[in-house]
């Protein structure tokens, strides 16, 4: 099984398939020559990235991702403010120096090659890194596949990718049916079932903690979203809106409009997407690009919801964690395999089926409330303009998070029975992905990437 840390991880935007993703296969590739004693033999390094990663590997950021990996950076120790000045000392010196200060030759631009019209086999998100010695000759190779959310498998793993919590878990499930009938036999919540796996792999107190940490760097995004200025990275210019809706919404305060929760809910989603747009640090949600949900429905909570606490809060992310194990185990969290279905759609519901748990709904409501949320997205395309995570991205992580709350209080209102369960709606989405064409697989080749182009 999965665990739930392995969906709520801090990292940095703009793309934790196409920029947290590639990181972690640049530090593991240096770590697999290093532990077979070849880092020294190293003189040069090729990097070739295939399908959506050639796509549209600029945009999302990925070249850098590359290099930061290479120099030893991680996703969730990297500091954003030093990335500048760490790729601007690799273009100008023309070298790169490898952890344990073995120096080469690299030029990103000349040692990193797309190829948006390939892709490897397994995956559309491949990568290729080939280390060479000073004759030329091939010292080692190694395909990575990023497979969204920022999880990383090479090619002996694409075949069995496995998770941290382990068979040994208390409440093993693979199903939302398995789920709920777990919670029938026990008589104990979806939250009460998930601390119970995840206290295997560290202690219970350990597990808050380390939620509550996670929700620390949530609201630390949102505040820092909410005071940029200016235009996000990219040739589109996108204007920043976050920091500008804040001070609107609080002259608004107290003015009676029955919907301003609304408008706030919007506010943090849009603030998460706005940094995660502009490479700050976020917590993948489980994606970047779907980063602002789950965030924004928790300061909802926080907020406008009396008695909402830590304990709540663990609640909210187990409860939410448990659905996106489901979603990642039976369809994809990644843009670039189901579409933006399996991004914002499973964010949705999982954003839907925390906030049903805090707010007191059975096990059968909260997994109503789940399959509301992916129901209602099921076919949206993943198609960024111009290759950035901006448009429609921002806005549909904003869109979502309404629509989250608004699942958890529709299945608040019924008893939990329903015609179409959460394991139908998620393996829809796998089929849907499926049939899609890749050009709405995050490629910039279709949708409204291609017509605001055009226009």
């Amino acid at each position: 099984m999965l665990s739930v840390f392995e969906l709520f991880k801090v990292g940095i935007g703009p793309s934790s398939s196409h920029t947290v993703g590639p990181m972690r296969a640049a530090t593991r590739f240096v770590d697999w020559l290093a532990g077979r004693s070849r880092l020294t033999d190293t003189v040069s390094l090729q990097v070739e990235l295939f399908g959506s990663l050639g796509a549209t590997g600029v945009g999302h950021g990925t070249v850098d991702a590359v290099v930061l990996g290479l120099l030893g950076q991680r996703p969730e120790t990297v500091d954003p403010d030093t990335i500048p000045a760490l790729l601007s000392a690799v273009d100008d010196r023309g070298t790169l120096t490898l952890p344990g200060d073995h120096t080469i030759d690299f030029i990103p631009a000349r040692d990193i090659r797309l190829h948006a019209g390939q892709r490897l086999e397994h995956h559309t998100n491949g990568m290729r890194f080939t280390a060479l010695d000073d004759g030329g000759s091939t010292v080692g190779t190694r395909d990575y596949f990023s497979v969204g959310g920022g999880f990383v498998v090479d090619e002996d793993e694409v075949a069995s990718p496995g998770g941290s919590v382990t068979a040994a878990a208390p409440y093993p499930f693979r199903t939302a049916a398995e789920l709920l009938a777990l919670a029938e036999r026990t008589g104990r919540q979806i939250s009460d079932l998930m601390l119970a796996n995840e206290s295997i792999s560290r202690g219970e107190d350990d597990v808050r903690a380390d939620l509550l940490a996670i929700w620390q760097v949530m609201q630390q995004c949102v505040e820092r979203g909410m005071t940029g200025t200016g235009v996000l990275p990219g040739a589109l210019r996108v204007r920043r809106r976050a920091a500008t809706l804040r001070t609107t919404l609080e002259r608004e305060r107290g003015s009676g409009d029955p919907l301003a929760a609304m408008d706030w809910v919007a506010l943090y989603a849009l603030s998460v997407n706005e940094e995660n747009a502009a490479g700050g640090r976020v917590v993948t949600a489980p994606t970047n690009g779907a980063a602002g949900i789950v965030p924004a429905v928790l300061h909802y909570c926080r907020d406008f919801l009396p008695g909402f606490d830590d304990r709540a809060v663990v609640r909210f992310l187990l409860t939410a964690g448990a659905v996106g194990i489901l979603c990642k185990t039976n369809a994809s969290i990644s843009g670039a395999e189901v579409g933006c279905q399996g991004e914002v759609g499973s964010a949705c519901a999982m954003a839907a089926a925390g906030l049903a748990e805090v707010l007191g709904g059975s096990p059968a409501q909260v997994e109503n409330a789940a399959e509301i949320g992916i129901e209602h997205n099921l076919g949206l395309t993943c198609d960024p303009v111009g290759g950035l995570v901006q448009i429609p991205c921002i806005e549909r992580n904003a869109v979502a998070s309404v629509k989250a709350i608004t699942a958890a209080r529709m299945a608040l209102r019924g008893d939990g029975t329903h015609h179409v369960g959460l394991d139908t709606a998620i393996k829809t989405m796998r089929d849907t992905g499926a049939d899609m064409a890749e050009k709405y697989k995050e490629t910039s080749l279709g949708g409204l990437a291609l017509n605001v182009v055009e226009c």
